[in-house]
């Protein structure tokens, strides 16, 4: 319990100094950014000084402000007179001369980006400096985006291996406890089956011995169910009609006659990649959670349909239904809906199904008091 503690206060501690890290890269990105932008408007007030210089000049030395002029490339640059009118324009490579539309539309789009830089070039007399970002700048601009964006992914990533991790962790524990649930059951099995054969040496009455014959195939059934959970299972190429419906048959003459069953399929054989002992726990499983679903009392009907790649096991009931925004829910470990339920067995059937078999498992339909239908699809072979 401590150790648990221990790792949510690191993990949380690692959150918020991430959090943190992250918040102070952002905040010295945008720092740095106004900065830059001060420095280009310091820039164009030296480049408009320059060009009043150069307009006023008559024999004085003007190198140093045409210098200023030609240096200054990276800056679109835009000047007009007191009607608005375009006077001059500078590193708009992407507009060409005559193209006075793009132009004027590119003027309002620098009158947006900056405050205009006021010209005095005479008394009385001003003409107006419309700049727009340099492309470092705009650059500089989307890089918190970007950070973020990276930030994002990575999170991803660590989630997602962190959830797989939790999975595959989760897989061998599971697969571990089927395998010694097995062994444990096969131990007193072992000694049952030694005992039964006392017993029949004894002349105990014949229906006696026939009754513990089938308790015995029964365990002997569920020791080898979690045997194989817990380990990769053998697939052979089967009938899928004939191993359901000997599974059906089976549950259906141990069940109450207030449950009226029905099951159809095609006449032929239809094959399949099968471990007749993990499908069998497969309808098992259906079966139960449909006679759950109807306290003990309703219709219940399984039904076997196939198209040219697939085919398909429905098992409707006419139970109390299932809420649209628990189809998935139901089928993660630990959600039931019963008083007394561990609610293992839809997802264990979903794991023979889509791990095992390769095949998919879903509700097909459902609606509250009327019933549901439940669909486990293969792949023919």
């Amino acid at each position: 319990m401590q150790f648990s503690e221990s790792r949510n206060v690191t993990r949380w501690f690692l959150i918020l100094t991430s959090f943190v890290i992250v918040s102070l890269i952002l905040w010295n990105t945008y720092m740095f950014f106004q900065q830059f932008k001060e420095d280009e408007r310091l820039k164009m007030e030296l480049w408009a000084q320059a060009q009043i210089t150069v307009f006023n000049s008559d024999e004085e030395d003007i190198s140093l402000p045409l210098k200023i002029i030609s240096n200054t490339t990276t800056i679109p640059i835009i000047v007009t007179n007191e009607k608005d009118s375009i006077i001059n324009k500078t590193n708009l490579d992407e507009i060409k001369e005559n193209d006075t539309l793009n132009l004027r539309n590119y003027l309002e789009k620098l009158k947006k980006e900056n405050e205009p830089i006021v010209m005095e070039y005479a008394k009385g007399r001003f003409q107006y400096l419309y700049y727009g970002n340099s492309s470092l700048l705009n650059k500089l601009k989307y890089y918190p985006l970007a950070l973020i964006l990276i930030i994002i992914l990575f999170t991803a990533l660590v989630y997602n291996y962190y959830r797989s991790t939790k999975v595959a962790t989760q897989n061998k524990l599971w697969a571990g406890m089927a395998k010694e649930t097995a062994h444990q059951i096969g131990t007193p099995l072992s000694s049952l089956i030694g005992w039964l054969e006392i017993l029949k040496i004894e002349n105990v009455e014949e229906n006696t011995i026939k009754e513990i014959e089938k308790d015995i195939t029964r365990l002997q059934t569920i020791a080898d169910r979690f045997s194989k959970v817990g380990s990769e299972p053998v697939l052979e190429k089967l009938d899928l009609v004939t191993e359901t419906i000997q599974s059906f048959d089976y549950l259906k003459s141990r069940f109450s006659k207030q449950v009226e069953f029905s099951f159809s399929a095609p006449t032929k054989t239809i094959l399949v990649n099968l471990n007749p002992t993990l499908h069998s726990w497969t309808i098992e499983n259906l079966v139960k959670n449909a006679i759950d679903a109807m306290k003990g009392r309703g219709k219940l009907s399984l039904t076997i349909v196939e198209d040219e790649k697939e085919v398909k096991i429905l098992v409707s009931d006419s139970g109390k239904g299932i809420p649209k925004n628990q189809f998935k829910k139901v089928f993660e470990p630990g959600f039931t809906t019963k008083k007394r339920g561990w609610g293992l067995g839809l997802s264990l059937t979903k794991r023979i199904v889509e791990e095992y078999h390769k095949g998919k498992i879903r509700v097909y339909q459902s609606e509250v008091d009327k019933g549901t239908t439940m669909l486990v699809s293969f792949k023919k072979v």
